[in-house]
């Protein structure tokens, strides 16, 4: 499929897939056709064997500034229903493989939440999160005071979401949002380097992991006790189970299929 406003790239690194926000005039706001655009691409590297972790990044002015406000200035209520612009977003989520948000830049708004959709964040320095929707006298709405709230916590989420101030990628760090922090030069580097190791690791068994930490973020311990114990067993079906207890006793590097 042909893009316009991303730029895709399986070549980056073995079994990594790149997807880059490319409306850098814009600061990467993101509009519908962008959403739908991630959407394709993620899906299409969920299903390519090849691909086995997903790095979303943007340029070192902007992860993504946030929504197009151009595309909602004049929308009815019964308009933004229709158009159901969070199916997408639903989709984004559903991603199977794991996927890194590279950030550098703002990461504001539509674009906090979209770097919050994904499993991991590093950041840059010069990185700066916000949710300043309130400015506008709207509101998140595609998980932002949701997922904001389960990383930092009620306090720190209520602050970022009714007055609309951006924390720095130390804060942020600070506050549980992200995973590392490193000089804006290397960010992108630094997300091919984590997305390295997670590449490394059975399939299968990242897979299910990802499945069992997303349950315990979007559910109650003991449900998400009894999914954990279920994905455990699940390995166990794995030849990547096999190979790598045999590689372990056997003292050298597993061979790891994706089977």
């Amino acid at each position: 499929m042909a893009y316009e406003y991303i730029i895709t790239n399986t070549n980056i690194q073995p079994h990594i897939a790149l997807i880059q926000l490319n409306r850098p005039k814009e600061l990467n706001a993101l509009n519908l056709q962008l959403m739908q655009e991630i959407k394709h691409a993620l899906l299409e590297f969920d299903n390519n064997d090849e691909v086995r972790c997903i790095i979303i990044t943007g340029n070192e002015r902007a992860f993504a500034a946030g929504a197009d406000i151009k595309q909602m200035e004049s929308r009815t209520a019964i308009d933004m229903l229709k158009i159901d612009q969070f199916e997408t977003w639903d989709q984004i989520r559903k991603t199977k493989k794991p996927v890194i948000a590279a950030v550098s830049g703002f990461c504001l708004g539509g674009g906090c939440e979209l770097a919050m959709t994904c499993d991991m964040i590093v950041a840059s320095e010069t990185a700066k999160f916000g949710q300043p929707e309130i400015k506008l006298a709207i509101m998140p709405g595609a998980g932002g005071t949701q997922r904001l709230t389960k990383a930092v916590g009620k306090a720190l989420a209520m602050e970022m979401v009714l007055t609309g101030k951006f924390i720095s990628a130390e804060e942020a760090l600070d506050a549980g949002l992200i995973n590392r922090v490193v000089p804006e030069e290397v960010y992108l580097d630094e997300a091919l380097k984590l997305a390295a190791e997670v590449a490394q690791q059975s399939p299968v068994a990242v897979r299910l992991a990802k499945e069992s930490v997303l349950k315990a973020f979007d559910s109650g311990l003991q449900e998400g006790l009894y999914f954990e114990r279920k994905n455990f067993y699940m390995c166990f079906a794995s030849e990547d189970q096999k190979e790598g207890m045999k590689a372990f006793v056997e003292k050298r590097k597993p061979e790891f299929k994706g089977v």
